[in-house]
């Protein structure tokens, strides 16, 4: 957009100053200070043109390491000093208006070569004055605006400048000067609006509206729990978001990756020209407390694994039991240091936990590939498992070995009135006899009905 802004103000700053040089030359052939007056204003909107060009050509430079967030904020410091010409051309309208009510009347009168320069100064006022309001409909920007502007003070002080002609013709000689007051008055008006609106983007202002429709978005997006702090910024046509996120502390970290994603996409969706930074912190509100436990155990240093976490009251007290795996290879004053560490570490984060119970367990890491299936070692389970009547059928048994690791999968069917803690025993009692019987073994038994 930027690069579009440009180009119509490069054709915005031809067709100015080609009105500049056909109004001075006319004027003096003409003997018109009138028109010699709107041609050097049309030679300083030239020079305000360049500068809204210039200001419009460094915005589209990329960011760097000083300008982190891009140049946008040129164009808006471009605007800014095209109100401040346009104010300053008004208030010397304004001037030069009183100034001439009391001067005595011209004596030399303009002829046809002022009125025809007029007619050209217009045409390409209007012309300017299309283009520049087309494009500010079409790729907006505070440069357009300032130019847009001009192009209509042009416009105004040229057909002032006719009007004067006209009316000195006919003998009411103060006509263009009224008229070039109230012309001043109302681009005093436009370019204090103009200063006011750049001033603002320059301050990083942001509307409340724009806050609130993200803030919305982002309390909608699935997964969020909260939205916290929104800061926001505009640069040029790019809206700089920072957001904060609330999520589900027992979230996963690839989760919450994947419900920032859709908070930038579902932002993005409603302001296109949004860039979007997004923070997510924990909370633990209305998260199940077995889960911030299990969140909880696993962040001590040590911790290998943590399953089987559960909690229950007693007499308006909160308990907890849970399966911690450390590393095997460490001994038992190591083993219950950590341990030690998972109680504190829940007592200070939960305080209405009344007592911790921590069973600890040898980790052993299942490799993803296994190499070697064990034939004699499946045959060693079968026979353990026909020992249990409670077992009506054996199904598949996997034993797959890797260096001293053997991962082993049994399918087990039992009858289908049998309650889920007698199943729950009788699986745990079969994996201790075959864990005793083959040593570092990895067993899942799964039970199924029959």
């Amino acid at each position: 957009m930027f690069v579009q802004r440009s180009r119509v103000l490069g054709i915005s700053l031809v067709a100015i100053f080609s009105a500049f040089v056909v109004e001075f030359v006319f004027g003096l052939a003409s003997n018109s200070l009138g028109l010699i007056t709107d041609s050097i204003h049309a030679l300083l909107d030239s020079v305000v043109t360049i500068v809204l060009l210039l200001a419009a050509r460094l915005a589209i430079k990329p960011p760097d390491e000083e300008h982190t967030y891009g140049h946008g904020k040129v164009e808006s410091l471009g605007g800014l000093i095209g109100g401040i010409a346009i104010f300053l051309i008004a208030i010397f309208f304004i001037y030069e208006s009183i100034h001439r009510l009391q001067s005595p009347h011209p004596s030399i009168l303009p002829g046809i070569f002022a009125i025809i320069a007029g007619v050209y100064t217009i045409g390409i006022d209007i012309f300017r004055i299309i283009l520049l309001r087309r494009s500010i409909k079409k790729i907006g920007g505070n440069t357009l605006k300032a130019d847009f502007y001009h192009a209509f003070m042009d416009l105004g002080s040229t057909l002032v400048a006719i009007g004067g002609i006209v009316f000195v013709t006919y003998g009411f000689y103060s006509g263009d000067f009224i008229a070039a007051l109230i012309l001043g008055v109302l681009l005093v008006i436009l370019s204090i609006k103009l200063i006011y609106k750049t001033a603002q983007d320059l301050t990083d202002i942001i509307s409340p509206e724009i806050v609130k429709k993200v803030k919305e978005i982002v309390k909608n997006t699935d997964g969020v729990v909260d939205a916290q702090a929104i800061l926001m910024r505009r640069s040029g046509d790019t809206i700089f978001a920072d957001v904060t996120i609330s999520l589900r502390g027992d979230t996963s970290f690839e989760n919450a990756h994947e419900i920032s994603s859709s908070v930038e996409k579902n932002i993005i969706n409603k302001i296109p020209n949004a860039a979007i930074t997004i923070h997510f912190e924990p909370s633990w509100e209305n998260v199940p407390l077995d889960a911030k436990i299990l969140d909880i155990a696993k962040s001590v240093d040590g911790v290998k694994g943590v399953h089987n976490v559960i909690t229950h009251n007693s007499r308006g007290k909160i308990f907890a039991n849970l399966h911690v795996m450390v590393d095997r290879e460490i001994n038992l004053y190591s083993a219950h240091k950590i341990s030690e560490m998972v109680e504190e570490k829940i007592q200070r984060s939960i305080p209405d936990i009344e007592h911790v119970t921590i069973h600890l367990e040898p980790f052993l890491n299942v490799p993803e590939n296994f190499n070697i299936r064990d034939r004699e070692t499946e045959r060693k389970i079968r026979v353990i498992l026909e020992k249990y009547e409670q077992i009506k059928k054996i199904g598949r048994i996997v034993s797959l070995n890797f260096e001293n690791i053997l991962k082993i999968d049994i399918d087990c069917s039992f009858d289908k009135e049998l309650s889920i803690e007698k199943v729950h025993d009788l699986t745990s009692e079969i994996e201790h006899v075959i864990r005793t019987e083959i040593q570092d073994a990895v067993i899942t038994i799964h039970p199924e009905p029959i």
